[in-house]
Parts: C-alpha cells; sequence; structure tokens
C-alpha cells in the first residue's frame, strides 16, 4: 500500500488540465516515495532504482508537455496516468 492518495479520477472528462496535471503529479510522488523507500533499504535493488527513475522521469516530461497539450492530448495524458496510478497503488 502507497502513502500517495487513492483518488477515484474515472468520472474525469478530457480538457480539464488541473485534473490532469493533478494526477500525472501523484503519479511523481508516488515514483518519489518507492525510490526514497528503496535507497533507504539496507541494499538497495539497482536495477529497481533505475527503473523507477525512468518511470518518474516519463511522467515528469508528460507533466511539462501538459502545459503546450491540447485539449485531446490533456485528455489522453490524463487517462493513461489515471489507469498508471491505479495500477501502481493496486501493486
Amino acid at each position: 500500500m502507497s502513502d500517495t492518495p487513492n483518488r477515484d479520477f474515472s468520472q474525469l472528462e478530457g480538457g480539464d488540465e488541473l485534473q490532469a496535471a493533478d494526477i500525472v503529479r501523484d503519479v511523481v510522488t508516488w515514483y518519489n516515495t518507492q525510490l526514497a523507500t528503496e535507497r533507504r533499504s539496507p541494499v538497495p535493488d539497482e536495477d529497481r532504482v533505475e527503473e523507477l527513475k525512468v518511470g518518474r522521469q516519463a511522467a515528469l516530461d508528460d507533466q511539462q508537455r501538459l502545459g503546450t497539450a491540447d485539449p485531446q492530448e490533456t485528455a489522453r495524458i490524463a487517462a493513461l496516468y489515471a489507469a498508471r496510478l491505479k495500477e501502481l497503488n493496486e501493486s
């Protein structure tokens, strides 16, 4: 279970930049939390650290892209990250 709040974005309608940004930020927070936990472990799994860093960077890139995304791209990113957040919180 994660420290990240589990939000329900199932009713998200496309085009809402603020909600999309919140979803992506929640995913970035999940990756940051997992990275901190892994790095504090007695023997960090370097493969896992690298996997988490790659995932976080992808989310940060998409977060930045939201600033110039059209409503369709914003909706696509929001849907992608809502599904990703749900998956991450269930793992």
